[in-house]
């Protein structure tokens, strides 16, 4: 199983989570404080909505392609650096409220793409709730 990641910065995670509950008629697959994300089967899409600034327009964050296994992640970056890209992994690393093991390239726009699978929960006490702390910092 392969998906494509979009992930977005928007300055109300609430409407946000309405619209696109709403538009693929899902629910969050998970949801913490300042962070909710969709595991839409069809199209097959991982929606991952970060919250920003009030005020600001919707950007893109990062793009993304979600793998099932680590060896798949490393396949990508031995494939991705055999292509001539720069590559950046991180492995065992929480982001996004999830444990993973990723590899990192960037476009030729600037646009940051990851290959990754997740391989952990990370606060998992926190499910749920939508204001505690800020989300963690990453990608």
């Amino acid at each position: 199983m392969s998906r494509v990641q979009l992930a977005l910065r928007v300055a109300d995670l609430e409407a946000a989570v309405t619209f696109y509950s709403r538009l693929f008629d899902t629910q969050p697959a998970k949801r913490r404080p300042g962070y909710a994300n969709f595991a839409i089967a069809e199209p097959p899409l991982k929606l991952v909505l970060l919250e920003g600034q009030a005020g600001e327009p919707t950007r893109m964050d990062h793009l993304g392609v979600e793998v099932a296994t680590t060896d798949e992640v490393t396949a990508a970056t031995n494939r991705l650096a055999d292509a001539g890209l720069a590559t950046r992994a991180e492995e065992n690393t929480a982001c996004c409220y999830a444990v993973q093991d990723k590899v990192w390239v960037t476009g030729p726009g600037g646009e940051p793409w990851e290959v990754y699978t997740v391989t952990g929960d990370a606060r998992p006490d926190l499910e749920g709730k939508t204001a505690a702390e800020p989300a963690p910092a990453c990608c």
